[in-house]
């Protein structure tokens, strides 16, 4: 049997082993492996950019907005009380007109009624104002039914067929052009009811009814598929909602979808690139600068830029992929703005999902 030979290392030589050759060599492999790190993470989380536009003429809150023929229209709302609007306790009839291409407000025809908290919807060429509320005696929150279209060639509105039910704070989108008028307020309950004007005929139909019938909420279109996200309830912001609900105009049912990060209410939404871009809102806490994209493939939330303004009752539209969010109020209840800030989405693919 062969000796065996043990060599021991001193502890005190195995501790210095560690403290002057293997610790600075870990040290430096971390630096040199830590940029790259953080550059990947950099370009995987693009939140996208704002910069600022012109601002309206006017200081408003509660307005809708829409894009038509390479301009956004702005309609309606409260303006800032001053002496020339007492009358009409400050709710505003006006419809002002902006220019990318040229960073340019114009002023068009005005609304034959004064109204604010309208849906707004664009089909055949023509903007469509929905619903909403008007003056009535001492009250600005008489509900009405109404449906008014105008036409940008001429300059003139006319008025529609009106919708079974009168209510404000609803939300409207657009489905091969036809007007899905859905949730919203009449002083006594939220309407459950989804109503879809089709502008050709002049007449509404009825669909499936809204699961979570909610007010102040936002709607849009993504690939044939109705998406209905955030609001209130009975116009109480101390209720605010993340619910996300998917409407098929297909089958004529509805689904639920991932919620809303952030729950909020007073909220304006867009499309941009298949993604639905949440804007603003209001709550107990205050007015909020989120900015949240749905994916609707992925079924995932992804953190955007926040707005520079935190704003509630604003109205948001597209042009060429930049996404304008104007007016609106910076602080919960009667405040008002003429901000006209620009979003300008990440490439998709590029930003941070939240579940």
């Amino acid at each position: 049997m062969r000796n065996r030979m043990t060599v021991t290392v001193p502890r005190n030589l195995s501790m210095a082993f560690r403290s002057t050759v293997l610790r600075p060599f870990l040290t430096v492999l971390c630096l040199i492996m830590l940029p790259v790190s953080v550059q990947s993470t950099q370009a995987a989380a693009d939140p996208g950019v704002w910069h600022t536009a012109a601002p309206a003429p006017t200081k408003r809150t509660e307005v809708a907005a829409a894009a038509l023929n390479g301009k956004i229209f702005v309609v309606g709302g409260f303006e800032e009380p001053g002496f020339g609007n007492l009358l009409n306790f400050a709710i505003t009839p006006s419809l002002q007109e902006y220019d990318p291409s040229t960073d340019r407000w114009t002023a068009r025809a005005p609304m034959p009624v004064a109204l604010h908290h309208v849906g707004i919807g664009v089909s055949g060429g023509k903007l469509y104002v929905i619903g909403g509320y008007q003056l009535s005696g001492f009250s600005v929150w008489h509900p009405v039914a109404t449906v008014y279209a105008y036409d940008p060639e001429t300059d003139v509105w006319s008025e529609g067929a009106p919708m079974s039910n009168p209510r404000g704070a609803l939300s409207v989108t657009e489905h091969e052009g036809k007007l899905y008028a859905i949730g919203g307020y009449d002083r006594k309950a939220n309407i459950a009811t989804v109503e879809v004007y089709d502008p050709a005929r002049n007449v509404w139909t009825t669909r499936a009814p809204l699961p979570t019938p909610r007010d102040h909420l936002a709607t849009a279109t993504v690939s044939g598929k109705v998406y209905v996200i955030g609001g209130r309830l009975n116009g109480d912001y101390g209720r605010n909602l993340s619910v996300t609900e998917m409407y098929d105009p297909v089958t004529d049912e509805w689904s639920r979808v991932a919620d809303l990060p952030t729950a909020r209410s007073g909220i304006t939404a867009s499309e941009v690139g298949g993604r639905i871009y949440v804007f603003g809102g209001e709550g107990a806490e205050g007015t909020f600068r989120e900015n949240e994209a749905y994916d609707p493939e992925r079924n995932i939330w992804e953190p955007m830029a926040p707005m520079s303004t935190g704003r509630h009752g604003l109205g948001s539209a597209v042009i060429q992929t930049r996404l304008y969010v104007i007016s609106g109020g910076p602080t919960p209840g009667g405040s008002f703005s003429n901000l006209n800030e620009v979003f300008t989405p990440p490439v998709p693919g590029t930003a941070n999902p939240t579940q």
